[in-house]
């Protein structure tokens, strides 16, 4: 399941980036490297949702609202792909599984969410698009992954019981993806109006630097002060896991022997320079990856015959 899966995510991905390399955009490379940087950040913070279970921004809704679909696709993929590979979270077997989860999953629901209201509304509601979307779009992926589970799990599970906790917990979280998505797409429409994918306003370049300043400030709150301070009880994911005994059946990280695995846990690093360092990073991973599909859709172009 696994391979399926992370060959559906692979093949995405890269239609994605052919795409986010195609389309005009109003904003440059800093806005998506600043939109990344801030989902990793605030990915580092938890929340309590129930005794003993934890949640945290996916943010899949958010990126699709400020970046659009495809951008929005890349933007979290290279978040899931720095946590995999240099902090040890999440299995590397079950990358493309998370990619097709929260990335493409989160953002496609979002979009279609988004585009539905953008359709039914007397006039544009970014606010309530994303808002709804950020609302579905969490225990949409939980129940897709329940699917997924049942369907390839090496351990048995009731299905009944898999989805009512899996669908519980996450309607929960879903909640505060919505409050937390809502929030930072009216603070950046606020700052740099027109500037966010999802706002039809018209933009003014000489804003964008309010926006993407306004996430850097945003993204450094997240890793280096509001990470220190997170809940530390399991997330939902981990907490159901725990309950029915698969936590541990897709083995030991290959790199959980790694100065950063576990942001630091491993070395005793602390976790706000961690975060901060892991936040940097991402973010330039993404300016980098939106480079490439510029320029590489700019070679393109240059090459096809008149």
């Amino acid at each position: 399941m696994s391979l399926t899966t992370a060959a559906v995510a692979a093949t995405s991905v890269a239609v994605a980036a052919w795409r986010a390399g195609g389309e005009r955009s109003r904003h440059d490379l800093t806005f998506g490297a600043a939109v990344t940087g801030f989902v990793f950040a605030a990915q580092m913070v938890n929340y309590a949702v129930l005794p003993g279970t934890s949640g945290h921004l996916m943010g899949a809704a958010l990126a699709a609202a400020l970046l659009g679909p495809w951008r929005g696709i890349l933007s979290v993929t290279m978040v899931l792909v720095v946590q995999c590979l240099v902090f040890a979270d999440g299995g590397l077997t079950a990358l493309g599984t998370n990619v097709a989860l929260m990335a493409l999953l989160g953002v496609g629901c979002t979009a279609a969410v988004m585009g539905l209201v953008d359709r039914v509304a007397a006039r544009p509601s970014p606010l309530l698009g994303a808002g709804l979307g950020a609302l579905i779009s969490v225990p949409a992926a939980a129940l897709v992954f329940c699917g997924l589970y049942l369907l390839g799990g090496a351990t048995s599970v009731p299905a009944g019981d898999l989805l009512g906790s899996m669908l519980g917990v996450h309607a929960l979280i879903g909640v505060g993806e919505a409050v937390i998505s809502v929030s930072v797409l009216a603070f950046v429409m606020a700052l740099a109006p027109g500037l966010a994918a999802a706002d039809e306003r018209a933009f003014v370049g000489s804003a964008q630097p309010r926006g993407v300043l306004g996430l850097v400030g945003a993204g450094l709150v997240c890793a280096a002060v509001l990470s220190g301070v997170a809940s530390s009880a399991p997330d939902g994911l981990e907490s159901v896991a725990m309950a029915y005994s698969f936590v541990d059946t897709s083995g030991t990280h290959p790199f959980a022997g790694s100065v950063l695995a576990g942001y630091g846990e491993s070395t005793g690093w602390p976790t706000a320079p961690v975060g901060v360092l892991g936040w940097a990073l991402t973010g330039a991973s993404a300016w980098l990856l939106l480079l490439v599909t510029l320029r590489s859709s700019r070679s393109r172009a240059a090459t096809c015959p008149a």
